[in-house]
């Protein structure tokens, strides 16, 4: 796929019309963005099935252009599929300490790495043309975060 070259888009890949299986990408003048990396359980219309994952092709087609990816918080809709899908992209993944944790150990299970970049509860970094602020948030898991993401 031929990416724009000027403007801001979003793809969802995963996760927003459904619980689970959370990927979404924003392009900025070419460049991608990628937040969350999760799995979804599957229920009885997928019989034989346990998990769901979203579909990487696009990233993985794109990955040169891939400057990150996000994890918001460690919750399996969040971080499920990080250990199958994210070596692949071959990008800086960004994570508080806690959800890093968790990441680490499901790339260990599956004998994988990636360029793990642990960031402070209400960072603010600069990603390629993307300006994060992340917002620390409440939720049933600790260090949740919001993204603000400026352009």
């Amino acid at each position: 796929m031929v990416l724009e070259d000027k403007g801001l888009f979003f793809i969802p890949l995963g996760g927003s019309e459904q619980f689970g299986v959370n990927l979404n990408v924003y392009i900025c003048d070419g460049r991608l963005l990628a937040v969350d990396c999760g799995m979804g359980f599957a229920d009885e219309n997928f019989p034989g099935i346990d998990l769901l994952l979203p579909d990487p092709a696009f990233l993985e087609e794109n990955r040169e252009e891939l400057e990150g990816l996000i994890i918001t918080h460690a919750h399996e809709d969040h971080i499920g599929a990080v250990g199958l899908l994210a070596p692949d992209f071959r990008c800086p993944v960004y994570a508080t300490a806690f959800t890093a944790k968790l990441v680490e150990s499901k790339l260990e299970e599956r004998q994988a790495s990636i360029d793990m970049k642990v960031i402070d509860l209400g960072a603010r970094l600069k990603i390629g043309p993307f300006d994060i602020e992340f917002v620390t948030l409440t939720h049933s898991i600790p260090e949740p975060n919001g993204v603000i993401i400026r352009t």
